[in-house]
């Protein structure tokens, strides 16, 4: 990764994803984790104090050493044990069944080959394993999703190749989850950056 990927970008995102309105996100999608859970784009650790006690062990994916070492307060406070046990979302190093859950929160949106990584995802889970996401993405209503198929490519190129348009039901469904429950909504702020999908997805 470049100087502006690695040394800066981890510090943004950080910044921006820290809001007590993500806080409250954050604990309504880790609500349900158990057992053995998979994180990709663990980034910084703001997961981390919304572990529930059913939790037994997390395995981070985090590609960015920076975000690595930006989490180790929140590491330090874990209830639980907390690996980084990967880099790469598109190619999990861990077998077929391995984990009873998995967590995604604003990653999605910038993996660059999102099918492999929500393929890989399907393969590590356990069948009846629970995918638990918060991602942004395509807007409900087409007057939004104007503006966010005009404003992708500025995006791309300014916040690490995170898209404004991606299906992320759409994209889940043609992984071979079942969308178990789903809220979408617009969060506060302007609405082609905050159309929303929180949920749970079962593996099959």
């Amino acid at each position: 990764m470049g100087i502006y990927e690695d040394r800066v970008l981890p510090r943004l995102v950080d910044l921006c994803c820290g809001s007590q309105q993500m806080n409250s996100e954050r604990q309504r999608v880790c609500a349900g984790l158990h057992g053995r859970v998979v994180e990709i784009g663990f980034g910084s650790g703001r997961n981390v104090p919304f572990y529930p006690d059913s939790v037994q062990s997390v395995s981070a994916v985090e590609p960015a050493d920076l975000g690595w070492r930006m989490a180790a307060g929140r590491l330090a406070a874990a209830t639980v044990p907390v690996e980084r046990a990967g880099l790469d979302g598109q190619a999990l190093p861990f077998e077929d069944d391995s984990f009873d859950s998995a967590l995604s929160t604003w990653t999605l949106c910038t993996i660059p080959d999102v099918e492999a990584a929500l393929a890989e995802v399907r393969r590590v889970l356990a069948p009846g394993g629970t995918f638990h996401f918060v991602e942004h993405g395509l807007a409900p209503d087409a007057g939004v999703q104007k503006w966010q198929h005009r404003f992708n490519p500025v995006q791309k190129a300014l916040a690490g190749g995170c898209h404004l348009d991606r299906d992320i039901r759409g994209l889940i469904e043609a992984a071979g989850f079942e969308i178990r429950d789903i809220d979408r909504y617009y969060q506060q702020g302007p609405k082609p950056w905050v159309a929303f999908s929180l949920g749970t997805a079962v593996a099959g």
